[in-house]
């Protein structure tokens, strides 16, 4: 793994059913929305709407695909057409991971579509950024800006025995979020071998950060990652000693000494609910109990399309932490 980091110091300054935020929100939202409930929401969070385009902003919980009798974003899309008046079906062009929040764009033009699709696939390629998410973290980065570079590999979480990478997030342009659906943990791989990359078994992965505010040992970031591979965004903050809260697969992978955080390797750190000290709970208004509910404070927060930047702003969980944390919006 490589993080390069710049010169400037930081100034300390159906079967599943959506689940809400646990904290943050009326105790009536803390129970398990059903389809009607979910449609309702995503009526609400249309931040665009223009020609072929239409562009919400998800809740986190929901996953864009699923098994046939899930709620998901797909199984959806038929209804929420109806009730938006669209005449022609929706198409998925971009969207985060079940547990991100975020913008998904969707396309009722299957040649518009395909045409997205390969810009952000090409806009990568070039070098440039065409997602840009927020997070908040526990912990905050050394240096204000930098980036992370690191392979990322499949291991089944059973036997920790090597399988070969899926490349559905490559495929569809997908953002690099959670691996809905399959047994298998993401690992990163420090060094990868030269064999190994050509077999696509590691992938290669780039995330350029930037630390937008910091406030008592947790910090909002700015992250563009500049591959798209499941679970990068919350392995690579691992990987930076500072995991997203309310990541609930990957926090386990940094350990604290006498405060000093340090990296363990997954075969060391089992999967688990994460662990906050009894301070910054106190500041989130959240008792122990309640911490597997946390939401995980990913958000894909900015699209560049070929007219422009198109945006969705945090969700009110999103800001109700920032102020609970003392953290800017920005």
């Amino acid at each position: 793994m490589r993080v390069r980091r710049h010169v400037e110091r930081r100034a300390d300054s159906g079967k599943s059913h959506l689940r809400p935020p646990a904290h943050s929100i009326p105790c009536r939202w803390r129970r398990l929305l059903g389809p009607k409930e979910t449609l309702r929401l995503l009526e609400g969070s249309v931040v665009h709407r223009e020609g072929a385009l239409l562009a919400l902003n998800k809740p986190p919980g929901l996953p864009v695909l699923g098994r046939p009798g899930d709620l998901s974003l797909d199984a959806l899309l038929p209804t929420l057409r109806r009730r938006l008046g669209l005449a022609a079906e929706l198409h998925v062009v971009k969207a985060p991971a079940r547990e991100y929040s975020g913008l998904v764009l969707l396309s009722s033009c299957y040649h518009t579509t395909k045409k997205l699709q390969q810009f952000f696939t090409n806009a990568r390629r070039r070098g440039q950024y065409p997602a840009t998410y927020r997070a908040i973290t526990v912990g905050v980065p050394a240096e204000v800006e930098g980036e992370i570079c690191t392979g990322l590999r499949w291991q089944q979480q059973e036997d920790r025995t090597m399988v070969r990478g899926c490349r559905q997030a490559e495929d569809t342009g997908d953002t690099p979020g959670s691996a809905e659906g399959c047994a298998r943990l993401v690992v990163p791989v420090p060094a990868p071998g030269r064999c190994s990359l050509a077999r696509k078994d590691v992938k290669s992965t780039l995330t350029c950060y930037r630390v937008l505010s910091a406030m008592e040992g947790c910090a909002l970031l700015q992250l563009q990652p500049r591959t798209a591979f499941p679970e990068q965004l919350q392995v690579h903050l691992a990987l930076l000693l500072c995991p997203a809260l309310g990541d609930h697969k990957h926090s386990s992978l940094v350990g604290r000494v006498l405060g000093v955080p340090f990296f363990l390797t997954p075969e060391t750190a089992p999967t688990r609910t994460q662990v906050l000290d009894k301070e910054l709970l106190s500041r989130l208004g959240l008792s122990p109990r309640q911490l597997h509910h946390l939401p995980l404070h990913i958000h894909l927060q900015e699209l560049m399309l070929p007219e422009g930047p198109l945006c969705a702003p945090p969700l009110p969980y999103f800001l109700h932490t920032l102020r609970c944390l003392g953290l800017p919006e920005h």
